[in-house]
């Protein structure tokens, strides 16, 4: 199933989609993965592959659990800003929320429990993601994010609403691909993020606070050698109406080298990566820009030849 950016619905295959006549190229389709569907993993690696995000339903989180962590997150955001500056400087781009619970300003059993519920979400889809691509042993991806050692964090994100008009493209977050394996982003019912498709064109992604989307980060695209791609993504800020997002990144341990995976490239002189550790490209992404190619400081540089005659 497939849900579009603007809604209008129709028939095809015989399943119910939605599609937006007025974008270009129409019409644009974010997947929609069923958890529980048989052919979620094949489902999952074609959304990877085509456009790197896909939103995920049926997840098995409790909709009354999402009210409660958000109900605090508000109540941190809404508080003066000497407050909030207790709770940790940015790491890089924000409050760090990792330091959010501990510090005791938002409650730090609902926060515990929600990322152990995004690790169980993140580690599911890559399990599916390795099964389907006979990656093994199946776990070889997914338990980067369970063991102990992993860099995984939570982070909450509050754009307030604006009093003036907004004056063309208003940025709220600009525009990046995320660095780790896969980021699990929910918010709430208010629009602002947008993604990035292979012909450059922006396009809005309707919010569903009842749901999750999975976006692919860049250390997934290297395992994959470049079959998955990270997808550049942004938010806007809306005039009317805040926006709240909590998305848990799912990283690998410090230590742990990243490089294409020898069962998807059978020929070492067809790895795009050169090999390094998560720690390496984190410190890396950190100093450059937002917006920058990071992954171009790993890629293997390859010799050009060229024949004919003159």
């Amino acid at each position: 199933m497939v849900v579009s950016l603007k809604p209008k619905s129709v028939t095809l295959n015989n399943s119910q989609v939605h599609v937006n006549p007025k974008c270009k190229p129409s019409p644009v389709l974010i997947p929609v993965v069923n958890l529980t569907d048989p052919n979620a993993k094949t489902q999952i690696v074609k959304a990877c592959e085509e456009l790197g995000f896909f939103k995920v339903v049926n997840h098995g989180v409790r909709p009354e659990f999402l009210t409660q962590l958000e109900e605090e997150a508000i109540k941190f955001f809404a508080l003066p800003q000497f407050h909030k500056d207790k709770a940790g400087p940015a790491d890089p781009f924000g409050y760090g929320s990792k330091r959010i619970g501990p510090n005791g300003d938002v409650n730090r059993e609902v926060v515990e429990v929600f990322m152990e519920e995004m690790k169980d979400m993140s580690s599911k889809v890559l399990d599916m993601v390795a099964e389907e691509l006979k990656i093994e042993p199946k776990d070889k991806l997914s338990k980067l994010v369970k063991v102990k050692e992993s860099d995984s964090c939570l982070r909450m994100n509050h754009y307030p609403e604006k009093e003036e008009t907004r004056r063309k493209e208003e940025i709220g977050f600009g525009e990046h691909t995320d660095p780790q394996l896969v980021s699990v982003l929910r918010s709430n019912n208010t629009e602002g993020l947008q993604i990035c498709l292979k012909d450059g064109t922006w396009v809005d992604v309707p919010p569903d606070h009842s749901s999750f989307f999975v976006i692919v980060g860049d250390t997934l695209q290297v395992m994959t050698n470049g079959r998955f791609k990270s997808v550049k993504h942004r938010v806007l800020t809306n005039t009317k109406r805040s926006r709240l997002s909590m998305i848990y990144f799912a990283r690998p341990p410090l230590t742990e080298k990243i490089a294409p995976f020898s069962c998807l490239v059978p020929k070492q002189e067809d790895c795009l990566y050169r090999e390094f550790t998560w720690s390496q490209y984190k410190s890396a992404a950190y100093k450059t820009k937002l917006g920058d190619y990071r992954l171009g400081l790993f890629e293997k540089q390859f010799p050009f030849s060229f024949s004919g005659t003159v």
